[in-house]
């Protein structure tokens, strides 16, 4: 199947409230000019080098997430067009990102990211140190970004059990900071569930996918 007819029997069976993320990681500019001219306009890309080129060639009507791990000294380079940043996992990288928001006079929407995984190498905060972020006196005073949601990555596993009980993990971890809002804090948002396990993660209350290799194929990392 072409990359237009993936994209819309993945839209066809999603909830009206369900917003996909079409994640072009390793995907040329013709498979994003594919699913841009099918009307996808979100589009998300693990590492920043990558995002700011398919930036710098793309129409400026895609919304770019970055959905990846965040390294503090390369916030700088998608600062002025980044639409939400989705793996924050240190108050450090909140500073930075307000620090280059200010810069180009913007203020960016971020997400929490919350270790949900079993696995050691998923990165996240607990729900707890997410908590006290968000009540922290200095992070009332960032005024350059805003707190969405939150984001979450399952264990890489075939036990679907497991996977549920994350998935509602994040939800649960979700409801519990829905109740503290502040000027930049307004939680609506909760990404999670790609291309294996999205159903799930929309029936544990996901609001937001990020599906690749179930739009473009599976990827080539040889390149």
């Amino acid at each position: 199947m072409s990359i237009k007819q993936n994209l819309n029997k993945i839209l066809s069976t999603l909830p009206q409230e369900v917003a996909l993320v079409a994640v072009t990681k390793t995907k040329p500019i013709s498979d994003i000019m594919e699913a841009y001219n099918a009307g996808q306009r979100v589009f998300g890309e693990n590492k920043i080098q990558e995002m700011v080129e398919k930036y710098e060639q793309l129409p400026k009507d895609i919304e770019w997430h970055m959905i990846g791990h965040v390294q503090r000294n390369k916030v700088k380079y998608m600062a002025s067009f980044v639409s939400l940043i989705h793996g924050i996992d240190n108050f450090k990288l909140l500073k930075e990102i307000n620090k280059q928001a200010e810069k180009h006079h913007r203020i960016i929407d971020c997400l929490l990211q919350i270790k949900i995984a079993s696995e050691d190498s998923k990165f996240g905060m607990t729900t707890q140190e997410a908590s006290n972020i968000l009540r922290s006196e200095e992070f009332s005073g960032l005024k350059h970004i805003n707190i969405t949601g939150v984001m979450g990555m399952a264990t890489f596993t075939d036990d679907k059990a497991q996977v549920k009980k994350e998935f509602q993990l994040l939800k649960h971890t979700f409801n519990e900071l829905k109740t503290i809002s502040t000027n930049n804090c307004e939680l609506k948002t909760i990404s999670m569930g790609m291309s294996d396990d999205y159903h799930l993660a929309i029936d544990c209350g996901s609001t937001m996918i990020r599906v690749g290799s179930s739009i473009f194929g599976e990827r080539n990392y040889s390149t």
